[in-house]
């Protein structure tokens, strides 16, 4: 620590000072033996940071002088501050309402935007101005006619709320060319809700209100006179209504009266439903429940066509009706499992919603849209409607293909790869996909001892994905509200290597379904197969590569993973409307998974445990179980800044058939989404010092994860966003292994061994997708044999790591 605190204080300095001979002297009292190595380093870390901030020197030095393009006469709106006299009314309630705000800080400190935009000349005939200009964003001019519209529209939300007699002042205080404007919100005492009745003439909608739905109403006594509330509880209402049988009706007919004693705060409200006759006036009866009489699906629906649909020629099947035209491209089972309306049950707004959310699913499907009309009375008098699902067809097969060129160190070779996809295979919207890759590249120099000339890689893998949940003994109904898929594949792979050729092979039996309407995601893989086989290999090529290094050995031995795995996702982000925004965003995602039980179950039911353990197929197999956990919090501040906090962990414990995790089963730290200080594969586990990257990356894997994150998101000019963030977490291994000295998990150092790391990125964001670019710096190592407070003796070459991806990090 005093080492990191005299480096700080001698950055300080000016350099010609680190050269007087009582500056060395003060450094050599502390470190006799790294006197000029000290000095050395703080000399570097001026230079890298003359170098890191010399590029925003300027902009931030125009940015100090705001108001270069204000005109005279006018003012730069530099500070807008909201303050309230009551405590229940937060001025970031209020802040949408502003007309007018200040230019965007960054940090909350620059307008960089502001100061791109200040780098451009007088003369807009210039390609450089316009180009600085439009990449920035030009000063926010102060506007009285603004102002007072956000003052006004501040007044107006207030009395929405049941603040009746707020008042909203304005200050302005001008210094310059910049003005501070002052919005001081005197609430006064709010109306409140006395007491509630009901006004509803409909016996049937009165009970329904009074006794099933006050139970959750929105408006409670004592509560705020808040006419925003009201209209929430209408909408709640109608939304009830429509879900049971209530086809017509909407929150128009709901209306309020509100009843206030003179000079009382106190309100008498009462809810009132629209006379029943003039409800009716559109044709349709909206105090009256509605059942579903006949349900058509109309299989080549026209979306511009004006004719009408003609069903007298339609097909039935389980009393639907079917309007399919010459060429039926999809069965009749499968739209009757993804229909949740019924003949002959009550209308419910949410069997509509659900109904959408099951065709959309459908891969052939391109459009759906679902209509009803009034089929009159029946013999009992009873409400009926006619529906129609209209579906437009999508293109049922698609290819692609990809090529790829490589050339490591003058050997040439190429990759080629096709997809084919068909989304509609058995007349079921199944997605049948299959997959080709070939790849070849050819060897120079000395190839004696070795039994390939060449790379070579030939893969494929077949998949079909069942829109269901495909299972035997199911229900109809079960099927149809699990809203699931099943998944089958199975894929091979040869490679071709000069010192082994390898076969892996692989098959899985998967589902996936979501529920509570979509925020929570299942995927359940029942069965998933891993099976490695290596046929050839050169005389002594395990002995050579990995004497005594099970972790390599294992990667190039035979061996057979059969798993069974469960995830499980939630977020409060609505998938539906992916680019709303909320004032805070939560995800969610929890793992398991278990390995080789059921066949050492097996194996102990027939046979006594042989030297070396169980094996199938003369393969000893994988058994283990591991679990993961991730939560992300995001923090959206405003429009344009954000907080974001992630912490991960997780588990591997290997037991009974095994004793050390299969290699692509272990964690690893550093990279994009891990420790950003660190290069991918390159931290860890705990205390272990992988000096060399390459040959070592085999070793720096575990089976216990730790990663905790936090960052901070600022949108700059145009879709460009600034980030920074700090990171901490490392890998640890269960065991004490030969091959990853100071690697095992210890309760009472570990904390010791938590790597932090801190950096800087730009993001693109396109909205669809986003490429990051992040640089991180190591704080504080924990390898064995280096300088474990890295910050303290910053190296950029040694310190620093580069990362290119896409996507945020959590």
């Amino acid at each position: 620590m005093i080492e990191t605190r005299l480096i700080f204080v001698f950055l300080l300095l000016p350099k010609e000072w680190l050269e007087l001979k009582k500056i060395k002297c003060i450094f050599a009292r502390f470190y006799p033996s790294r006197k000029n190595q000290v000095i050395g380093e703080a000399l570097k870390i001026r230079r890298v940071i003359k170098a890191s901030l010399g590029a925003i020197v300027g902009i931030v030095l125009v940015a100090c002088s705001p108001t270069r393009h204000v005109p005279d006469g006018s003012y730069l709106l530099d500070h807008v501050k909201i303050e309230t006299d009551d405590k229940s009314v937060k001025p970031s309630d209020l802040k949408s309402y502003l007309r007018q705000e200040p230019n965007h800080r960054m940090f909350g400190l620059f307008r960089f935007t502001l100061g791109l935009y200040n780098l451009s000349g007088n003369d807009s005939t210039k390609w450089y101005n316009r180009w600085v200009r439009n990449a920035g964003t030009p000063p926010i001019i102060y506007d009285p006619v603004l102002i007072e519209n956000s003052r006004m529209q501040m007044e107006k939300a207030m009395n929405n709320k049941g603040y009746m007699a707020t008042r909203v002042d304005v200050d302005t205080v001008s210094k310059g060319k910049r003005m501070d404007v002052f919005y001081r919100v005197s609430a006064n005492t709010p109306h409140y809700i006395d007491d509630i009745d009901y006004r509803i003439s409909n016996d049937t909608i009165s009970r329904l209100v009074e006794r099933q739905y006050v139970s959750h109403s929105l408006l409670k006594k004592g509560s705020n006179f808040d006419r925003n509330v009201l209209d929430e509880e209408r909408q709640r209402i109608s939304d009830m209504l429509r879900r049971d049988g209530f086809y017509a009706f909407n929150k128009e007919l709901i209306t309020y009266t509100a009843d206030t004693a003179d000079r009382s705060k106190a309100v008498d409200l009462t809810m009132n439903l629209v006379p029943e006759s003039v409800a009716n006036a559109s044709g349709y009866r909206p105090y009256e429940r509605y059942y579903m009489r006949k349900i058509y699906f109309v299989l080549s629906y026209d979306p511009t066509a004006t004719d009408q649909i003609d069903v007298a020629n339609a097909g039935t099947y389980k009393n639907y009706y079917f309007v399919e035209g010459d060429r039926p491209y999809i069965r009749r089972e499968t739209l009757v499992e993804n229909c949740f309306i019924r003949p002959g049950l009550l209308f419910s707004s949410r069997d509509v919603d659900n109904t959408y959310t099951a065709f959309g699913r459908l891969r052939i499907v391109k459009y759906v849209n679902i209509r009803f009309e009034p089929a009159g009375r029946n013999d009992e008098g009873v409400n009926q409607l006619d529906c129609y699902i209209l579906l437009s067809k999508d293109k049922p097969q698609s290819v692609s293909l990809e090529l790829e060129g490589t050339n490591s160190e003058g050997d040439l070779g190429f990759a080629v790869g096709a997809t084919y996809q068909h989304r509609n295979i058995f007349k079921g919207s199944e997605t049948f996909s299959a997959k080709v890759r070939g790849a070849y590249e050819s060897l120079s120099g000395d190839l004696s001892g070795l039994i390939n000339d060449r790379y070579t890689e030939l893969g494929g893998e077949i998949g079909v994905t069942y829109p269901k949940f495909l299972f035997p003994f199911l229900r109809t109904d079960f099927r149809r509200r699990m809203k699931a898929s099943t998944e089958y594949s199975i894929n091979l792979n040869f490679q071709q290597r000069p010192e082994y050729t390898r076969v892996i092979w692989g098959a899985a039996w998967k589902y996936k379904w979501t529920t509570n309407r979509g925020f929570y995601r299942h995927n359940y893989d029942l069965l998933d197969i891993n099976y490695v086989y290596l046929p050839r290999k050169t005389d002594g090529f395990l002995e050579n590569i990995a004497p005594d290094n099970p972790l390599l050995r294992y990667s190039y031995e035979d061996h057979f993973i059969m798993r069974m795995g469960y995830t499980f996702y939630c977020s409060n982000l609505n998938p539906s409307n992916p680019v709303q925004r909320r004032t805070n965003v939560y995800t969610l995602r929890a793992a398991g998974e278990i390995a080789g039980n059921v066949l050492n179950a097996f194996s102990k039911l027939t046979s006594k445990e042989p030297d070396g353990g169980y094996k199938i197929f003369g393969i000893r197999y994988s058994q283990y179980a591991k679990f993961d956990f991730d939560y992300s919090f995001t923090h959206l501040i405003d429009e344009r800044n954000s907080i974001a906090f992630h912490v991960g962990g997780g588990i591997g414990i290997p037991y009974g058939n095994s004793d050390i995790l299969p290699f692509e089963k272990r964690y690893y730290s550093g990279g994009a989404n891990s420790v950003r200080g660190w290069s991918v594969r390159t931290l860890g586990p705990g205390s272990y010092n992988g000096n060399n990257s390459v040959s070592e990356f085999i070793n720096q894997c575990g089976d216990i994860r730790l990663d905790i994150n936090l960052e901070y998101r600022t949108k700059l000019f145009w879709k460009v966003e600034l980030g920074a963030f700090i990171d901490a977490g490392n890998i640890w291994t269960i065991r004490d292994y030969e091959s990853q000295p100071g690697g095992q998990f210890r309760l009472d150092s570990f904390y010791k061994e938590i790597a932090l790391a801190y950096g800087l990125g730009i993001r693109l964001d396109f909205s669809y997708f986003l490429l990051r670019f992040d640089m991180g710096m190591k704080a504080y190592n924990p390898a064995a044999g280096q300088d474990h407070w890295a910050i303290a003796s910053q190296n950029f070459k040694r310190d620093s790591a580069f990362h290119f991806t896409v996507g945020y990090p959590f």
